[in-house]
C-alpha cells in the first residue's frame, strides 16, 4: 500500500483521491486503525535505536591484533610456570581494554543523553480529534496538522495551507524558506525533518521511518565503519612486531638447544622472554591514555568524542569540508542595508517595512523577524486594517494599515521585479537607477526585498491584489545569513595547522561568494552540481584538488567530492547537521556534527560539537596531533634502546656460557621501563611538530630502527665487556650489570628521542615525564638491595661498578642526542601530508 506508493505520482492527485488511496478521510485514521498500522509499519524512526549494552562494549576492545599477541605471550608464560609475568602482561591489556571501554561508554551514553533531551511530537487528526502525539507513532495515511515551529513527522502531501512556508535546509542546504502550496504538484510534497517556519497547512502521511527520504538515506549508512588511517597503520605495525619477534625467538631457540645445547626449559623461558621484552605491551594503554587525555581535554572546550580511534584520525586531518551555514555564518538572517531606490542608506524604508513586520499574521517569519530586530520605530499610531497574503505568482505581500495623522496606507514588499512593475511609472533614468542597485546586491549575495507604499481609501470590505498598483518605489532590504566575527582568525589558525578548508553547500554561488569575501576566503575554480554532474570519476579525482567552493551540490555529490578527496590520499573531515551531509559524514575520515543537529546525523558522527564552529574544530585537530606525537614517541623509544637491548640478548647469548639476563630479570625490566613512559601523554609537544599533520610512517619507523636499534646494542656490548673484561663478572653478577645499564638506557633515551631539537631546548620534556623515568632507574637501582633483587639473583654492587655504568648510560644518550641530528638531517622528519 503506502510503501509502494510514489510521492510524485501522488501529488497530481486531488484531496478526495489521496483519501481514498490511502484509506483515510479528512476525520483521519481511526484509533484501532492507526494500531494496526503501527504493527504493519513499525516505528516511524529511521534508524535502529541500539541499546548500549557495556559488556558488548567492553569485549569489543579486544579486536586488536597487539592485545591478542599480548594474550597469547601471557598465556604461554602462564603455561610455562611464569605466572608472575603472565598476570603483569594480562594486567597490562585487560587495564588497557578498560581505559578504552570507560571512555566509549562514557562517550557513548553522553551522545545517547543528548538525543533523548528532547521527545519530538505532531499534531495529528485521529477520529476527528486533532492531538499531539509522539513523532514515532505517525503513520501512513494519518492526517497531520502544521504550525510555525513544527517538524514535518512524515513525508507527506500538503492538502491545504495558509501562507506556509519550510526550512528544507537540513535536507538541501538552502538556508532561506521555502513556500508550499497544494495548488502545485512540486510544492506539495513535504519531506521528513524539514521544519515549519511559517504559516499553517494540512498534510496526508504518505511514508513512514525506513521508507522515507531520510530512511533511504539511513539505509546507505548500514554498511560496516571503515577502520581509520590511524587502526590500519596500527596493526600494520603490530604485524611489523609479530614478524620480528618471531624471527627472534626461533633463532634464540635453535641456536640454544641445537648449538649450544642449554636447557629445554630455561631457553625457551628466554625466547618468551624476548618476545615479551620485543612487544611493546603497554602501547595499547600509552594510545588509550593519549586517546583518552585528548577527549577529556576536548570536552572542556564543548567537544564530545564518540569513536576515541577518531582523535588520531582527526590529527591526520589535512582537508576539512563543511556548509557555511552556523560554521562560516551565524546560522540567523539578519537584514544588513536599508536602501532607497539608488542604493544611499534610507531609514525611510526600514520605518515602512517595520510596520509592514509588525502586523503580519506569520509569512516569511523569518525576514519579518529580521527587520524587527534591525531597529526599532514608534508605530502605535498605525492600526492594521486588512492585510493581502503572499502568493508564489504575485511574489508580494501587502499590509493595510490606517493612522488619524496620516490617513489609510498599503504597504507592499515582496521580489523588487514585482513591486516595480506596480510602481508608478517612472522616468528610464529611475528605473535603471532602480535596477543596478537590485543587480548590485543580488551580485553581492543578498537576499534582496523591495518596499512600496499607496495611500488607499479606507474602506470595510477586504483589500486585493487589484489594489497593489500605482505604487510608490520606496527602497530596498538587503538580508544575509552574517558571517561570524571568530572565522577570520580561525582561518588564520587554520592556514598555521596546515589545513585546508572546501565549503560544499546547497546554497547559490552568489551568496557563497559573498561570505567568502566577508571572511577573507579567497575562493578557486568554484564548482556547481550542474558542473559535477557531468564528471567522470577520475575528472572528479582531479577537480576537487583545484577546486575549494562546491555550490548547489546534491547529497551524493557531497560524497563524491569527500570520496575522491581521499582517494587523493587526503585525511578528510566533513562537517554537518542536516539529513543532507549524514552521508558525507560517513564518508569522511572524521564525521563532525552539533548538538542540535537531526539524530541521524549524531548518529553517524564520530565527534559531536556542543557549539557549531571552526574554532571546536581546529581546536580538536590540534589535540589529535599532539595525541599522535605522543604515542609517536613511544614507539621511537621502543624501536631504539627496547629493539637495541632485545637484539643484544640473543647475539650475546651465543658467546655467553650463561643467560646474559634471565625471563624474570628480562620482564622486571621491561615492565619498570615501560610503567614510566606512562607519562608520555602528559609531555608537551614541539610547536613546529603540530604545524602539519603527519603519516604513520612504517618505512620511517623501519630506518629508525636500524639505526638506533644498533646504537643501543654497541652500548650493550661495551658494557659485556667492562663487565666480563674488567670485572670478570658472571652469571648473576653480569646480569645485575647489564640490568642496570639496560634500565637506565632504555627509560631516559626517551627524554632524548621525545624532540627533533636539542634536548634542553623547547623546554624540555615535562616535569612528570622526568619524574617519571628517573624516578622508574632509581627504583631500578635499588631493586639489587632489596629482596626483590635477591629472588631474581641479583647481585649487590659497590660505587665504583656502578659509577662506570652510569658513565656508558651517559655516554650513551650523548651520542643519541648527536645521531638524532644526522638522522633527521639524512631522513628528514615523519612524513608530512
Amino acid at each position: 500500500m503506502a510503501e509502494t506508493l510514489d510521492l510524485k505520482t501522488l501529488s497530481g492527485l486531488s484531496a478526495s483521491e489521496l483519501f481514498k488511496k490511502l484509506g483515510t478521510s479528512e476525520r483521519g485514521l481511526t484509533p484501532q486503525e492507526a494500531s494496526r498500522r503501527l504493527k504493519q509499519y513499525g516505528p516511524n524512526e529511521f534508524a535502529d535505536k541500539k541499546k548500549l549494552r557495556p559488556i558488548a562494549i567492553f569485549f569489543s576492545k579486544f579486536n586488536n591484533s597487539l592485545l591478542l599477541l599480548l594474550v597469547a605471550a601471557a598465556v604461554v608464560s602462564f603455561a610455562l610456570g611464569s605466572r608472575i609475568e603472565a598476570s603483569v602482561i594480562l594486567a597490562i591489556v585487560f587495564g588497557s581494554a578498560f581505559i578504552d571501554f570507560a571512555n566509549t561508554y562514557k562517550s557513548a551514553k553522553a551522545a545517547e543523553a543528548l538525543q533523548e533531551q528532547v521527545t519530538i511530537t505532531a499534531g495529528v487528526i485521529r477520529g476527528g480529534e486533532l492531538k499531539e502525539r509522539n513523532m514515532r507513532d505517525v503513520v501512513p495515511g494519518d492526517v497531520i496538522s502544521l504550525e510555525a515551529g513544527d517538524l514535518v513527522p512524515a513525508d507527506s502531501i500538503l492538502l491545504e495551507a495558509r501562507d506556509l512556508f519550510l526550512n528544507e535546509s537540513v535536507l538541501t542546504g538552502e538556508s532561506l524558506p521555502v513556500e508550499k502550496t497544494p495548488e502545485k504538484p512540486d510544492e506539495k510534497i513535504l519531506r521528513l525533518g524539514t521544519s515549519v517556519v511559517s504559516g499553517k497547512g494540512t498534510a496526508i502521511a504518505v511514508a513512514t521511518g525506513t521508507a522515507t527520504s531520510v530512511g533511504n538515506i539511513a539505509g546507505k549508512l548500514k554498511r560496516p565503519d571503515a577502520p581509520t588511517e590511524f587502526e590500519k597503520n596500527l596493526k600494520e605495525f603490530s604485524t611489523f612486531i609479530f614478524r620480528t619477534t618471531l624471527l627472534l625467538v626461533l633463532a634464540v631457540i635453535l641456536i640454544n638447544i641445537f648449538v649450544l645445547g642449554h636447557a629445554t626449559l630455561d631457553v625457551f623461558l628466554f625466547a618468551i622472554a624476548i618476545a615479551v621484552g620485543l612487544t611493546p605491551e603497554l602501547l595499547p594503554l600509552i594510545v588509550t591514555s593519549n586517546l583518552a587525555k585528548g577527549a577529556i581535554n576536548m570536552s572542556e572546550h564543548g567537544v564530545i568524542v564518540k569513536k576515541l580511534a577518531a582523535i588520531h584520525n582527526f590529527g591526520s586531518v589535512d582537508v576539512l569540508c563543511t556548509d557555511k551555514t552556523g560554521t562560516l555564518t551565524e546560522d540567523r538572517i539578519v537584514l544588513m542595508q536599508s536602501l532607497d531606490e539608488v542604493g544611499n542608506a534610507s531609514e525611510n524604508t526600514h520605518y515602512w517595512a517595520y510596520i509592514s513586520a509588525q502586523h503580519q499574521t506569520g509569512v516569511r517569519g523569518v525576514l519579518d523577524r529580521a527587520i524587527e530586530e534591525y531597529k526599532k520605530h514608534d508605530v502605535k499610531d498605525w492600526e492594521k486594517v486588512d492585510e493581502v497574503p503572499f502568493d508564489a505568482e504575485r511574489r508580494i505581500e501587502s499590509i493595510i494599515v490606517t493612522s488619524e495623522k496620516k490617513g489609510t496606507v498599503l504597504i507592499a514588499k515582496g521580489a523588487p521585479e514585482e513591486i516595480l512593475k506596480l510602481s508608478k511609472k517612472l522616468p528610464e533614468a529611475a528605473k535603471t537607477m532602480i535596477a543596478k542597485t537590485y543587480d548590485h546586491l543580488s551580485t553581492n549575495g543578498f537576499r534582496v526585498l523591495a518596499v512600496g507604499t499607496k495611500d488607499v481609501a479606507f474602506k470595510k470590505t477586504p483589500y486585493g491584489k487589484e489594489d497593489e498598483k500605482e505604487l510608490t518605489f520606496v527602497g530596498f532590504l538587503a538580508f544575509l545569513d552574517p558571517p561570524k566575527h571568530s572565522v577570520k582568525n580561525t582561518l588564520k589558525k587554520m592556514a598555521v595547522y596546515n589545513v585546508g578548508i572546501k565549503i560544499i553547500t546547497g546554497d547559490n554561488f552568489l551568496v557563497t561568494k559573498k561570505i567568502a569575501e566577508e571572511i577573507g576566503f579567497t575562493i578557486h575554480n568554484p564548482l556547481t552540481g550542474d558542473d559535477l554532474a557531468g564528471l567522470t570519476e577520475h575528472q572528479l579525482r582531479r577537480h576537487v584538488e583545484a577546486s575549494n567552493v562546491f555550490t548547489r551540490v546534491n547529497p551524493e555529490q557531497k560524497e563524491a567530492i569527500i570520496r575522491a578527496l581521499r582517494e587523493n590520499g587526503h585525511v578528510v573531515a566533513y562537517m554537518g547537521d542536516g539529513v543532507n551531509d549524514v552521508l558525507s559524514i560517513k564518508e569522511a575520515d572524521v564525521g563532525i556534527s552539533v548538538n542540535n543537529a537531526v539524530d541521524i546525523a549524531k548518529e553517524t558522527a564520530d565527534i559531536i560539537l556542543l557549539r557549531k564552529g571552526l574554532g571546536e574544530i581546529i581546536d580538536g585537530i590540534v589535540e589529535g596531533r599532539k595525541t599522535f606525537a605522543n604515542t609517536f614517541k613511544y614507539l621511537m623509544m621502543a624501536l631504539s634502546s627496547n629493539f637495541g637491548n632485545m637484539f643484544s640478548m640473543p647475539i650475546a647469548s651465543i658467546f655467553l656460557p650463561f643467560l646474559p639476563m634471565t625471563a624474570p630479570q628480562i620482564l622486571l625490566n621491561n615492565f619498570i621501563y615501560d610503567s614510566s613512559q606512562l607519562a608520555i601523554p602528559f609531555d608537551a609537544v614541539d610547536a613546529d611538530f603540530l604545524e602539519r599533520p603527519k603519516k604513520f610512517d612504517i618505512g620511517f619507523m623501519k630506518k629508525f630502527m636500524v639505526i638506533f636499534g644498533p646504537l643501543s646494542s654497541c652500548f650493550d656490548f661495551i658494557t659485556f665487556g667492562v663487565l666480563l673484561l674488567v670485572f670478570g663478572y658472571t652469571n648473576g653478577a653480569f646480569q645485575t650489570g647489564w640490568f642496570l645499564e639496560s634500565i637506565a638506557t632504555q627509560t631516559l633515551v626517551v627524554n632524548v628521542i621525545r624532540s627533533r631539537a636539542n634536548f634542553w631546548q623547547n623546554g624540555g620534556p615535562s616535569k612528570a615525564l622526568a619524574a617519571a623515568t628517573i624516578g622508574a632507574v632509581a627504583l631500578a637501582w635499588i631493586i639489587p638491595y632489596t629482596f626483590l633483587g635477591h629472588a631474581v639473583n641479583f647481585v649487590r654492587f659497590g660505587a665504583y661498578p656502578l659509577i662506570l655504568i652510569a658513565i656508558i648510560v651517559f655516554a650513551y644518550l650523548f651520542v643519541v642526542e648527536i645521531a638524532k641530528k644526522y638522522f633527521y638531517a639524512r631522513y628528514g622528519r615523519l612524513i608530512e601530508r
